[in-house]
């Protein structure tokens, strides 16, 4: 298996971004964090900072299996303006490679025509840019090979569908006995 790549932009969703890599990290799986901004050091939607694992422009992308964006409204943004991230994500669907995006983030997919015929899930008011999407009001969505989750609450549900996804059912129900999930 290729790696996992999430990707922070200024005013990323703190949680979104770091409950995944958590989890994926608990599961084993080889996820590393790729700041867009050319600076290590992200600051998130509420001012936490976040040390990325690597700087986008110095990144060899051959090994990748999965592209994950986490939302949060300016986050989402400067991730949508990142032309060269934008370009490996065209990319990563033509390959068939495995997408993942929450909250505000899905509409990146949708305005790229991305998650037509699929089903999805993203953060309300958001709906307008999944168009051809079958809009779903769960926590995250699993189709074809995109994954989306609703929001900041839903991103334990969002970490485990990717951990299921990349690694399997048992791995994920091993992370979920590991941290008490749901409650013991």
């Amino acid at each position: 298996m290729g790696k996992l790549y999430l990707f922070l932009a200024e005013g990323f969703e703190e949680i979104e971004a770091l409950m995944v890599v958590d989890i994926c990290r608990r599961a084993k799986l080889p996820l590393v964090t790729v700041s867009v901004t050319g600076e290590h050091m992200v600051p998130g939607s509420h001012d936490i900072p976040v040390r990325a694992d690597a700087l986008f422009e110095e990144t060899d992308f051959s090994d990748l299996s999965m592209l994950i964006l986490p939302g949060g409204g300016l986050g989402t943004q400067n991730l949508e303006d990142h032309e060269a991230l934008m370009e490996l994500m065209e990319q990563c669907a033509r390959e068939g490679k495995y997408i993942s995006a929450i909250c505000a983030a899905p509409r990146i997919l949708g305005k790229h025509g991305l998650l037509k015929d699929e089903k999805a899930c993203c953060y309300p008011g958001n709906e307008e840019f999944l168009p051809g999407a079958e809009v779903m009001q769960e926590a995250a969505v699993v189709s074809g090979n995109y994954i989306t989750g609703r929001g900041m609450g839903c991103s334990m549900e969002f970490a485990f569908a990717i951990v299921e996804r990349m690694a399997g059912k048992e791995a994920m129900e091993e992370v979920k006995a590991k941290i008490m999930y749901p409650y013991g």
